[in-house]
């Protein structure tokens, strides 16, 4: 499976309540640490929150997504 690298989409395979967020949703990795373990810092913009959720990650609880279903008006819409 291909190593996600910042700017790709990718899809959270678990749930992190404490953040509000939802398995399935879809965020942009936008850096990559590699110290001790590779882990990605991921911005999701979850529907009902007015300011984007930032989460460090694991590998595994993301998978690379191609974002063709993903709508960019959304983002703009709730950043406004």
């Amino acid at each position: 499976m291909k190593k996600p690298a910042v700017n790709d989409y990718v899809r959270l395979v678990c749930d992190l309540p404490e953040l509000a967020l939802a398995r399935g949703e879809l965020g942009v990795v936008r850096s990559k640490w590699c110290a001790p373990d590779i882990a990605y810092e991921v911005e999701f913009h979850a529907l009902g929150l007015s300011e984007p959720t930032r989460a460090l990650l694991m590998g595994d609880q993301i998978e690379p997504d191609d974002a063709s279903q993903f709508d960019e008006s959304l983002v703009l819409m709730q950043v406004e």
